[in-house]
């Protein structure tokens, strides 16, 4: 690698690396607090501490001590992924992943599961014959707000793409 590519390598490393910490550690911290005994109930939400050994809704949970290694491969292989891409552009989303994933594979390590708290209960569930939505933390919502911008900025390349081929 020729040195100007190491520095545009290293240039686009730092928004990934202060991402990642940033939310590690705002979700260990939000995480702590449940940890502790915290626990608050309304009619719609209730802030209440469950440990959940799967992913989404409880899944792949039979994979046990297997899953945490998946889980790790999955996102170096993420980093590796987007270090070989060396855009910027990726940069700050790719770390708010990586941060809210390396913080639910922490909880395997430390925890008897991923530490989830949010449990959304109110309208339009019992609408629906549900009791509530699955219950969730910080980490997740960042997952799933990265993945978003991830697909909006590859959908906008994507139309800048066509529209120069046109």
């Amino acid at each position: 690698m020729e040195n100007n590519s190491l520095k545009t390598l290293l240039r686009n490393l730092w928004p990934m690396l202060l991402a990642l910490v940033g939310i590690f550690i705002i979700d260990q911290n939000i995480k702590q607090l449940f940890l502790d005994g915290f626990r608050y109930y309304t009619d719609y939400i209730d802030l209440i501490l469950v440990f959940n050994k799967g992913v989404a809704f409880s899944m792949f949970a039979f994979l046990k001590e297997y899953l945490k290694w998946i889980q790790v491969f999955m996102i170096s292989g993420v980093v590796l992924y987007t270090l070989y891409l060396n855009n910027r552009i990726y940069s700050v989303p790719v770390g708010i992943l990586v941060g809210a994933g390396f913080s639910n594979v922490y909880d395997r390590f430390t925890q008897v599961g991923v530490v989830d708290m949010f449990y959304w209960h109110g309208w339009p569930y019992p609408l629906l014959g549900h009791e509530g939505f699955a219950v969730f933390n910080f980490a997740d919502v960042m997952i799933d707000l990265a993945v978003v911008w991830l697909l909006w900025l590859n959908w906008k390349k994507e139309k800048a793409k066509k529209k120069s081929l046109s």
